[in-house]
């Protein structure tokens, strides 16, 4: 068998050791490991390529990014921040059509400035926004859905752990994905606002319950009471936490390290003062923030050295050649990849699939003549899709076992988010065709 040959078999044996259950990261470094050893028939070797990926990945300064913003959505997640963005969105989003749906989605984006994890979005405001939504007449699986929908802008609008990893995995400036993600997070937060508008106006019966539409009670807003200085004492902490980290971070005073130091620091304050920090609370926000940055790296270490597995066997060459030989071009390539990213979606999870498929279509862009950071944009929202999608559907499945509401069946909930879906798709197609709308 020829190296190329070898090589897809070896990606072959990833996928179905993934799919029975294996733990990405041994599936990565077992199929790289073995694959380097058959390849250059060199077990020395072998062993020296992942030492240096070992290596790399702990001495790495970059990597202390993970970590600390780890910590910061950890920090912000149990001071109850969330809550209070919401709360202050409800009130000042009343009196809209839709309007608990709209303020779900412009807590879920402002939230996500400061955690880069969909997975906390969607925890939080499934025990914040769905009873308020449930409360005054809203479908369980329309509430369920968009909280579920809204919460994949956690992995957008930057700092976002999805866009650390690709920047790690590609080879780019994570402090330009950061800020790449910012115009097309804004544009899916804005599309699911016209969503949730349409469809309170149009189709009134997927938002609000049987009953409320009867009583004609759906366009009415729920009576909240709030004075400027109390929406102003609830929105502050999270305003300054945004204002330090990303204007830090955009302005270029800040490294995106050290603006992960900063919002940790600010966050650790916050929940001081709202005395949100028992000694329990500490050493669980503490043991998570190691469990999961551990997790992590080692996955970014196991890809590096699958990477350099593939490089060895020539598969992103080999695959470069064939796509230019076939004449598909540029963006014909791009159409399969994603339509590959989105099927992949469906039955594995957003870090996995970065972490197989980028270091092999990472070089092919890169020679068809795509940035990398426009290109980078595209895989992450292409990704992310696969959060709402059937069977796996991690967001779904989150909100699901958070609800803990027998009533509010997965169906119904996968069905409350496809709008969400269709945005997302939309904006995928906006930005592969206008680049410029990534600003990098």
């Amino acid at each position: 068998m020829s190296n190329i040959e070898i090589g897809f078999l070896l990606i072959a044996v990833l996928f179905v050791l993934v799919l029975i259950g294996m733990r990405i990261a041994v599936a990565l470094m077992a199929v790289a490991f073995v694959g380097v050893w058959v390849i250059r028939d060199n077990f020395d070797l072998s062993m020296r390529l992942m030492s240096i990926a070992a290596y790399n990945g702990v001495a790495n300064y970059l990597f202390a990014t993970i970590p600390l913003f780890v910590l910061m959505g950890l920090l912000v997640s149990i001071s109850n921040v969330g809550k209070d963005t919401f709360d202050v969105a409800e009130v000042a989003l009343r009196r809209i059509l839709g309007g608990l749906g709209v303020a779900t989605v412009a807590a879920n984006t402002i939230f996500a400035a400061v955690t880069g994890v969909s997975i906390a979005s969607a925890a939080v405001f499934t025990k914040v926004a769905v009873p308020e939504m449930t409360r005054h007449g809203y479908r369980s699986s329309f509430a369920a859905g968009t909280v579920a929908g809204s919460s994949v802008l956690g992995m957008l609008i930057p700092p976002s752990l999805l866009l650390i990893i690709y920047g790690v995995l590609a080879e780019v400036s994570i402090g330009r994905m950061f800020i790449a993600g910012l115009v097309p997070g804004v544009l899916l937060a804005l599309g699911f606002v016209l969503v949730i508008i349409g469809a309170a106006k149009f189709a009134p019966s997927f938002v609000f319950t049987a009953e409320t539409l009867a009583s004609r009670a759906a366009p009415l807003a729920p009576e909240i009471s709030m004075g400027r200085r109390e929406m102003a004492r609830k929105i502050l902490p999270i305003v300054l936490l945004v204002v330090f980290v990303l204007g830090g971070l955009y302005s270029g005073f800040f490294t995106p390290t050290e603006a992960g130091g900063v919002g940790a620091f600010a966050a650790l304050v916050i929940a001081l003062l709202r005395r949100s920090l028992t000694l329990s609370k500490t050493w669980a926000v503490v043991t998570q923030t190691g469990s999961i940055s551990v997790g992590i790296l080692i996955l970014l270490v196991a890809a590096s050295f699958y990477g350099q597995m593939l490089a060895v066997a020539g598969i992103p060459t080999a695959i470069g050649d064939l796509v230019t030989g076939s004449g598909l071009g540029a963006y014909g390539f791009l159409l399969l990849y994603v339509l590959l990213v989105l099927l992949l979606g469906m039955i594995l999870d957003s870090s996995s699939i970065l972490l197989i498929l980028v270091p092999i279509a990472a070089p092919i862009a890169q020679g068809l003549g795509f940035n990398l950071i426009h290109f980078g944009i595209i895989t992450v929202i292409a990704v992310e899709v696969g959060l709402l999608t059937p069977p796996f559907g991690i967001s779904i499945f989150t909100v699901h076992s958070t609800l803990g509401d027998d009533e509010t069946t997965l169906e119904s909930i996968f069905a409350g988010a496809l709008p969400y879906v269709g945005v997302m798709l939309g904006v995928l197609l906006l930005i592969a065709v206008f680049p410029w709308l990534v600003i990098s």
